[in-house]
């Protein structure tokens, strides 16, 4: 059996039941039972994606560490994903390896960021990633599988253990896999990845250093303006509050179809949030967000969540039925990790 770290074999003697507890004493998983890796697997898992064993993926500068195409393909197996899957986890570790994302901060952070990953394109149907209903719950094996072997590279690969390298505080269960798709079918807006410099027709995974979802209930307006006042509310306090790099925002059937029917498009919403989710300085002193006393001019001196409207990501998704929506903190500050956007080569 191929080890995740180096290209030694070793020979399990035995049942399946023993090959998984073998892994289990290797430090190979993640608290749940692997796929052993046997070579058959993983030659399938390379040929799905039409890679070579020693093909280079990617590069983390952070870890000096090479991420060869059979060391994703082996996480690939352990996680359970079916071959498939391959071109769209190996597109996730090029995102991860990206100055943009910038590793070192986002998988050592005492924050615990998850990597959310918003996958767009034609995969996503013919690969039935969930975009609707119990969207970030379980059910849905292309979603959790791929997840999860990203997250099995960054321990096996790139040594993001937790209690080592991996310092987080509480993490979130994002960490254990972290997927979802647009909703295009019903999408009344440009598409995320569109937004993002890339042609529809294309197949893309976006990739975020980001905090847990945090869910908002609006049952009572009617109106764009009405369901997005409650939304800002919401945000205004959440995450850290004091500059972070992106937020995503996830509108569901009933809040989307809402907002659409007032004539708001994407641009609208980033606007109106960015503006509505500022914080006076007062306000961050007294709740000792920011340091130093409440100085004049403070009341009516305001810091906005991120930087611009455009670091507000819109993405429809989600059930159709029900006055949920949620938004996702981005982790850490614009200088520290930027969502980062990569094509599903297929």
């Amino acid at each position: 059996m191929p080890t995740t770290l180096t290209s030694k074999r070793h020979v399990v003697e035995g049942s399946l039941d023993d090959a998984i507890e073998f892994c289990f004493q290797q430090g190979w998983t993640d608290g749940l039972p692997v796929v052993p890796p046997t070579p058959p697997k993983v030659a399938k898992m390379l040929d799905a994606a039409r890679l070579e064993p020693k093909q280079p993926v990617a590069f983390v500068e952070h870890r000096a560490v090479s991420i060869t195409a059979e060391k994703v393909a082996i996480n690939a197996v352990m996680a359970g994903c079916k071959p498939e899957y391959m071109p769209v986890v190996v597109a996730a570790v090029e995102a991860i390896a990206d100055p943009s994302w910038s590793y070192h901060g986002p998988g050592t952070s005492t924050g615990g960021a998850g990597v959310l990953m918003i996958v767009n394109g034609p995969v996503a149907r013919e690969l039935e990633v969930n975009c609707g209903d119990n969207l970030f719950g379980p059910g849905w094996r292309a979603n959790l599988t791929i997840g999860r072997a990203l997250r099995l590279v960054m321990r096996n690969v790139c040594g993001s253990r937790p209690g080592t390298l991996d310092r987080g505080t509480l993490g979130h269960p994002g960490k254990l896999s972290y997927v979802i798709a647009e909703n295009e079918a019903e999408s009344p807006w440009t598409l995320l990845h569109v937004e993002r410099g890339f042609q529809r027709e294309q197949s893309t995974v976006t990739v975020m250093a980001a905090e847990a979802p945090h869910q908002f209930y609006n049952q009572l307006s009617n109106t764009a303006q009405g369901v997005l006042t409650t939304l800002a509310d919401d945000m205004r306090i959440s995450g850290n509050v004091m500059g972070q790099p992106q937020y995503v925002i996830i509108l569901a059937g009933e809040h989307m179809r809402t907002i659409a029917a007032d004539g708001w498009g994407k641009k609208e919403i980033r606007e109106f949030l960015w503006k509505h989710t500022q914080n006076s300085h007062a306000h961050l002193k007294r709740t000792q967000r920011m340091s130093g006393a409440v100085q004049d001019g403070d009341e009516t001196r305001l810091r906005p969540l991120v930087e611009s409207p455009d670091d507000i990501l819109i993405v429809p998704a989600g059930g159709r039925a029900g006055a949920f929506s949620c938004y996702v903190p981005g982790w850490g500050s614009r200088r520290s990790s930027q969502a980062v956007t990569k094509e599903v080569k297929r």
